[in-house]
């Protein structure tokens, strides 16, 4: 599905306030879309709903984490 408004609600992670290499999460109609903070500019890109529950329960998970 296409959003024809754009992304509102703009928000990054509370433990990132304090960094400057961040993403933020906006709200479209059937998802998230995901920008760089450093290059607003250059646009975003859109996960559905079921694709984005998909990332936030493998980040919960701690399947990206490396050390």
């Amino acid at each position: 599905m296409h959003d024809h408004t754009g992304p509102t609600g703009w928000r990054k992670s509370s433990r990132s306030s304090q960094v400057d290499n961040c993403v933020e999460v906006g709200r479209i109609s059937d998802g998230a879309a995901v920008r760089d903070t450093k290059d607003r500019a250059a646009g975003f890109f859109t996960a559905s709903s079921d694709q984005w529950s998909s990332f936030i329960r493998a980040v919960k998970a701690e399947k990206f984490d490396h050390q």
